[in-house]
């Protein structure tokens, strides 16, 4: 019986550890500790961690799915670059096709309305801005959830699985800390949070996507020169009418 429970144990703990080494590993790659175009070495992060390296190997596969690493023949696993701005702007349009109707979605439905859990994502995260301290990957966090509860909602399971294999939030905030104490996602998120509590339709779609059009504008700070906004005033409504319909 000792030697049934001992043999269970290892074979649980390598799935344990790959899930920890995950996450060290993605936090790294997120935040550029570990500088885009890094050779990753499995023998030395192995060491680093103090585990195996099967665990990390499943931990780079992982990070393969997420698009944080690649893994080319001969040379192994090294992360892959951070967005430039053709490839912001093209996720930021995908983000503007998709999540204002969701919004609008969510706050048409009282039955599936999410917005009591998107108001305890709010107070959890307005808990957390209040103690200080680095934020960066509370903001990952709480920017996910917060966006992936209005997409649940909204029920449409295919757009909502185009949208999880973008891995966006994961993306965007390796370029720099767009808002690094949060209080100006808050408000944002606040006001698509109260239209969509009021069930507002409308409200909750504009303000998704001036919400969405803002992010762009602080995020493409991380370029130089001057940007044009990512739509013209009124264009996604439109659009965004049309898929409802």
């Amino acid at each position: 019986m000792p030697r049934q429970d001992t043999s269970t144990g290892s074979r649980t703990q390598p799935k344990v550890a790959a899930g920890e080494v995950y996450s060290t590993l993605r936090d790294s790659i997120v935040t550029s500790e570990i500088p885009p175009g890094t050779r990753m070495n499995i023998d030395a992060i192995a060491r680093d961690l103090g585990v195996s390296q099967t665990p990390v190997r499943e931990a780079l596969q992982r990070l393969e799915g997420d698009h944080l690493v690649v893994y080319s023949p001969g040379r192994g696993y090294s992360t892959t670059p951070q967005l430039q701005l053709p490839e912001l702007r093209s996720l930021f349009e995908f983000r503007l096709l998709v999540e204002p109707w969701a919004a609008r979605s969510a706050a048409v439905d009282r039955l599936a309305n999410p917005s009591d859990t998107l108001d305890r994502e709010l107070e959890t995260f307005e808990r957390r801005v209040g103690d200080r301290g680095d934020l960066r990957q509370d903001l990952v966090a709480h920017d996910t959830r917060f966006h992936d509860t209005i997409l649940d909602a909204a029920g449409n399971r295919v757009v909502q699985q185009a949208f999880v294999q973008t891995h966006c939030h994961l993306h965007l905030f390796r370029l720099y800390p767009a808002d690094v104490d949060g209080t100006v996602t808050i408000a944002e998120h606040r006001r698509v949070w109260e239209a969509i509590r009021g069930c507002e339709p409308e409200a909750a779609e504009e303000a998704m996507a001036d919400h969405i059009r803002n992010s762009f504008s602080r995020f493409a700070r991380a370029f130089d020169g001057d940007l044009p906004p990512i739509a013209p005033a009124g264009a996604l409504r439109s659009s965004t009418v049309r898929i409802v319909r």
